[in-house]
């Protein structure tokens, strides 16, 4: 069996799978001029739609459509590419496709053509991550966030502090280069202001990417409490609709329903679980084992109780509802429209926070949503912000402990070559980031999550 490699000519759909009234497959490498001409005839000049007559090896007409020729390296690819607008019929497209592989193309892998942009350097990886955003972006902030980075601002910035981060090296460069020379390099305080200047730098470029992971990714709430407490209603109410079953009998959830809403743009994942109490027959009994392992993954848990029960107050007083210690939690208490006390937070010290708010009314919603957009760190009113996944939070935490490392060295006068080392692991973080220090399993990993024909 041959193996497939990046000299290969690879062809896939561009377009999704179904059907529509036109349909694109997009063609790439040495050969894709050649195959080209082979199925459709003469090539039209480079980036002019012609149109063409599709056909199959034995001269049958598949299709009439649309060719456009993108001749390496100004193409998506940097390779030669051909695309093929054809009829958007799942038969049409699978004919095409197959005259397309016969006549020496190969079907591409996931992520392979953004794979290839980024192996000739037309895009970076950061770019490249950008573009897979912008195809999954779920709001308007997320996919503006997607074409900034897709343009490069994230890249540049990057790049930025990759620069001054050089220019900080030649200091400390220079005193391993030149032990014997008068001069104190180290002793500088401009060396000192720089490096304070890029630990500033790198934590402020780490919270706008912050915000750009909660923009992509948002965060998952689980709504837990005791039966009959309103979590039901509560889910109803935020998305907008009767997504759960909502009786005045207890136990009526029995299994996890979940639903996807934004808060300023942010993804919000809700889910409803089962009410957490001793006494349950088989079926709730497997409910309450599924809402204890949505609450041990949640990254906040919405604590709903009943305001107008007697209990309300006690909320550990049953063991069933006590919650795993270090839980990011907070208490709603819920049905405020039979006890008449105000909506909003009614304690927020000793990081507990206890709302109030009616499920029924709506009362106290708003309130509730900003608490989950403040306690994330998430500022929809930032500014620009950028489209960033967690390896590039990851990397500029690393970037930025490997600088305050060096920070300590040089204001406690220690050696340069330990500076030298940490600005080094520094350096090669940011790297990480864009792609310039990278290694094939993380490359495998990244491409394999990009649909086909990207």
């Amino acid at each position: 069996m041959t193996l497939p490699t990046d000299s290969d000519t690879i062809a896939a759909p561009a377009t999704p799978p179904g059907s529509g009234g036109v349909a694109v497959i997009r063609v790439s490498g040495n050969a894709a001029a050649e195959i080209a001409a082979k199925v459709a005839g003469e090539i039209a000049p480079p980036r002019q739609a012609s149109l063409r007559s599709f056909c199959d090896p034995e001269g049958c007409r598949i299709d009439q459509g649309l060719l456009i020729y993108f001749p390496g390296p100004a193409s998506f690819t940097g390779e030669d590419v051909v695309e093929f607008h054809c009829h958007g019929g799942p038969v049409v497209v699978d004919l095409l496709l197959q005259t397309l592989l016969q006549t020496g193309a190969r079907f591409a892998q996931p992520g392979e053509f953004s794979r290839r942009a980024f192996l000739n350097g037309r895009m970076d990886l950061t770019q490249v991550e950008a573009v897979a955003d912008l195809i999954e972006a779920g709001s308007e902030q997320a996919a503006r966030a997607a074409v900034r980075s897709m343009r490069g601002e994230f890249s540049s910035q990057v790049h930025i502090l990759a620069e001054k981060l050089l220019e900080l090296r030649v200091f400390v460069e220079a005193a391993l280069d030149f032990p014997d020379e008068e001069i104190d390099f180290l002793a500088d305080e401009s060396v000192q202001r720089r490096c304070d200047a890029l630990c500033a730098d790198v934590d402020k470029l780490a919270a706008t990417a912050r915000q750009g992971t909660l923009l992509r990714d948002g965060i998952s709430v689980v709504l837990a409490g005791p039966p009959n407490a309103g979590k039901s209603s509560l889910l109803n109410r935020l998305t907008g609709q009767e997504t759960a079953i909502v009786t005045h009998l207890p136990g009526t959830t029995r299994d996890v329903l979940r639903e996807h809403i934004s808060i300023d743009g942010m993804p919000l994942h809700v889910i409803d679980t089962a009410g957490l109490r001793g006494e349950a027959d088989l079926v709730e009994a497997e409910g309450i084992r599924r809402a204890r392992r949505e609450i041990d993954n949640a990254d906040r848990v919405l604590l709903v109780v009943d305001a107008s029960a007697p209990s309300a107050d006690e909320v550990g007083a049953d063991p069933m509802v006590d919650l795993p210690d270090g839980l990011a939690c907070t208490i709603v208490r819920n049905k405020i429209d039979l006890t008449g006390e105000p909506p909003g937070i009614v304690r927020d010290q000793d990081g507990v926070t206890v709302m109030a708010i009616s499920a029924l009314t709506g009362s106290g919603l708003e309130d509730l949503r900003a608490h989950l957009s403040r306690v994330v760190g998430y500022e929809p009113h930032a500014g620009a912000c950028l489209s960033a996944r967690t390896r590039h939070i990851d990397a500029l935490r690393q970037a930025g402990l490997s600088l305050k490392e060096a920070q300590s060295r040089l204001a406690g006068g220690h050696s340069p070559e330990i500076v030298a080392e940490e600005l080094r692991l520094a350096n090669q973080s940011l790297g990480e980031i864009t792609g310039e220090v990278s290694s094939e399993d993380m490359l495998g990993k990244i491409f394999s999550s990009f649909c086909i024909g990207k």
